[in-house]
């Protein structure tokens, strides 16, 4: 099996595709500005205390406040504020962890008004990003993941991946850990630290310390509310998590974040640095990989998975329906369970592919084909199992009910990824009349003329439909060549199959549209 990641990046964007053998699995689209991201620091105020809920509302600077429930203050939440408190003191230098005395830990049953009040400066991390109606889930048990580790500031505590089955390998770590750890720093090892070197380990628990250690002295300088510290990169974060020896490739279109990715590959693993690969084509990167057609034909409310066999996802404020369609398909010789097992294994493994891809998160009802064999519902049962075990996302499965229904549970914290797929018709947007086509050509050239005599643009690149583009540069003569010999100017005509037939945009050398 091939892994790949292809990476768009753009100023307003980043896209990041990851491919199993060519197909697209997970998309992740972060835009440059995005703020409030699973696992950001931020210094709070404490806005509300509802004691019926046994929880805050806090101030972090989003549009709503976000919520913090008493469990996830974490033990060590008193030596935290204890720090905070002496961090953001004026007229004294940043406070060491190394002075910091630790506190009993917190109860566990205990109430939020005996810890919280209103007013109350608190630092926070993100755990659950901005969802719908909803603002951040909050924590107070601070956490900086890296690639091979988890810091744990304040805590005593050496933890090791379930996934690292082997008893030697997970001894040999904590033993080692605990040999390198300093003191006041809790430590979780994931489960790409298997195998890996005391070096290795050594340097990664260095820079997370570091990256700590650097917050004392940015909330001297911090208003309220405000970013004390970022997750990395998104593009960095992705690779991170995704990354394993298995990859063949990662290409970026952009040359510095494709030096920048290099540069980590390089840290993590230094015989994988050549496949990081800087794309330079005139097309567009996506539509250069297929992605941009996959992403057409895998989102929706219909998905298409086997011989006419396809599904139906609806979403809900509470949950989400799978429906599992045979469609047209008939194979035969076959009767009606052996048909139903066929379509239903092969949508179990569209449906795991689909529920990464989307990032579908909370309950998932799965609506199967029904199945009159107890055996056969266990197999799709293991199908599931065996497909949803790829997923990074903490999961939990049921067997099929009587009725062929399964639930599933997935982690949720960030929202959905949504891609509207059914697009308004760009040549009567939506009104149902149109103007003549035959003054498409001339509005593109009276465009391209207002932008190079007008606005002195320079190094222009229309986007058009397929069809479009082919019809402007056909030919040995064409009229793209005619455009560029009267107005003296060069320019780039690019075909975008996610165009609308009579749709057309014009995008400077920063890739900025212009019109």
């Amino acid at each position: 099996m091939s892994n790949e990641l292809v990476i768009e990046i753009n100023p307003s964007q980043v896209e990041i595709a990851y491919l199993e053998d060519k197909r697209l699995v997970e998309l992740n689209r972060e835009t440059s500005d995005a703020k409030f991201a699973v696992g950001d620091i931020y210094l709070g105020k404490v806005k509300k205390i509802m004691p019926g809920l046994n929880a805050a509302f806090v101030d972090v600077g989003y549009e709503k406040d976000a919520f913090l429930h008493y469990p996830d203050l974490g033990p060590q939440f008193q030596t935290l504020n204890k720090f905070l408190i002496q961090s953001t003191s004026k007229g004294k230098k940043p406070v060491s962890m190394n002075k910091i005395q630790s506190d009993p830990d917190i109860f566990k049953e205990g109430k939020i008004t005996d810890v919280l009040h209103s007013g109350q400066l608190i630092l926070v991390q993100i755990s659950k990003e901005p969802i719908s109606t909803k603002g951040p889930r909050l924590t107070s048990e601070i956490s900086i993941a890296g690639r091979n580790l988890v810091l744990m500031p304040f805590s005593d505590k050496v933890s090791i991946s379930q996934k690292i089955k082997s008893s030697d390998e997970r001894s040999r770590l904590r033993k080692l850990i605990q040999s390198i750890r300093p003191k006041k720093y809790g430590v979780i090892v994931r489960t790409a630290a298997e195998g890996s070197k005391v070096a290795e380990l050594d340097k990664e628990l260095r820079s997370l310390v570091a990256k700590w250690e650097a917050v004392p002295g940015k909330l001297k300088q911090a208003k309220v509310p405000s970013l004390v510290a970022g997750e990395l990169d998104r593009t960095i974060t992705m690779i991170r998590d995704v990354y394993n020896p298995d990859f063949t490739n990662i290409y970026v279109n952009d040359k510095q974040s494709a030096g920048e990715v290099k540069d980590y590959v390089a840290s993590i693993a230094p015989e994988k640095q050549k496949i990081v690969k800087h794309y330079s084509g005139d097309a567009p990167i996506f539509e250069h990989f297929g992605i941009e057609k996959q992403i057409k034909a895998l989102f929706g409310k219909t998905v298409s998975f086997k011989s006419g066999a396809y599904l139906i996802i609806e979403h809900t404020e509470a949950f989400h329906v799978i429906d599992v369609n045979s469609g047209n398909r008939s194979k035969a010789g076959s009767d009606q369970e052996t048909n139903a097992l066929e379509v239903n294994m092969a949508a179990a493994v569209e449906i795991a592919r689909q529920l990464r891809l989307r990032d579908m998160g909370g309950i998932i009802v799965v609506d199967f084909i029904d199945m009159h064999s107890n055996e056969n519902r266990i197999k799709v049962l293991e199908k599931m199992r065996e497909e949803m075990s790829k997923d990074r996302t903490k999961h939990n499965i049921l067997p099929l009910s009587k009725f062929c229904l399964m639930q599933i549970t997935r982690q949720r914290v960030r929202p959905e990824m949504h891609i509207e797929t059914a697009e308004k018709c760009p040549t009567c947007n939506g009104t149902g009349e149109v103007s003549s086509t035959l003054l498409l050509v001339d509005e593109v050239f009276n465009n391209l003329k207002y932008i190079y005599l007008e606005l002195f643009r320079k190094n222009v690149k229309i986007h058009l439909h397929p069809f479009i583009a082919a019809y402007l540069t056909s030919g040995i003569v064409s009229r793209h060549m005619k455009w560029m010999w009267c107005l003296k100017k060069r320019f780039k005509i690019v075909p975008k199959t996610n165009m609308g037939f009579l749709d057309c945009k014009f995008y400077d050398n920063d890739g900025e549209i212009v019109l």
